[in-house]
């Protein structure tokens, strides 16, 4: 008789997937679904790198109409300078001192010049186009143009100690750099 005790053998199930089995043949329906899966991600990569360069080019475009909008009045503004030098000149032609004594004709005309000096300077100022301040500041080659150099021990070397003519500048740019005359060692 036989053990009771016993259990009938059992085929238990592989664990491990044999490399040396293949798998069973895809048929032509399961075929075109792997392809077609392949051509959903390759789009979906396609259409995600032309969304950011899209965003990127906007980015770029913005920013590019923010600088020329700033800087589109640029040659017209560097043209007026001129016309801000000369009103500054008429200006200083007549010391300060010497106004007291001058008729009443000439102190309206210098008036106006004020005021027009004033208004375009004022111009300039809604256009984000200002003078440079340049009098014992550190020499900026990217703002300053040297003239000459003045032997002193008032002020440390490279300080801007005479101002020749005035610069400008808009935005971060330079629109005319200032004449300056810069301290050297005495």
């Amino acid at each position: 008789m036989a053990d009771e005790t016993q259990q009938p053998d059992v085929i238990e199930p592989a664990t491990e997937i044999d490399p040396a089995i293949e798998p069973p043949p895809l048929d032509a329906r399961d075929a075109e679904i792997a392809i077609l899966k392949e051509e959903v991600a390759a789009s979906k990569d396609r259409l995600l790198r032309f969304a950011a360069e899209a965003e990127n080019t906007r980015k770029r475009l913005e920013r590019e109409k923010a600088e020329a909008a700033l800087y589109a009045g640029t040659n017209l503004a560097r043209d007026l300078l001129s016309v801000a030098d000369s009103l500054n000149r008429a200006l200083a032609a007549v010391p300060p001192e010497e106004r007291d004594v001058i008729d009443e004709v000439m102190k309206k005309f210098l008036d106006g010049i004020e005021l027009t000096e004033r208004e375009l300077l004022s111009v300039f100022q809604r256009h984000n186009i200002r003078k440079l301040e340049t009098l014992g500041q550190k020499f900026d080659p990217n703002f300053h143009q040297a003239m000459f150099e003045v032997p002193t021990s008032e002020k440390p070397p490279g300080t801007v100690m005479q101002e020749v003519q005035a610069g400008y500048a808009v935005g971060e740019r330079c629109l005319r750099p200032a004449l300056v005359g810069v301290a050297k060692a005495g």
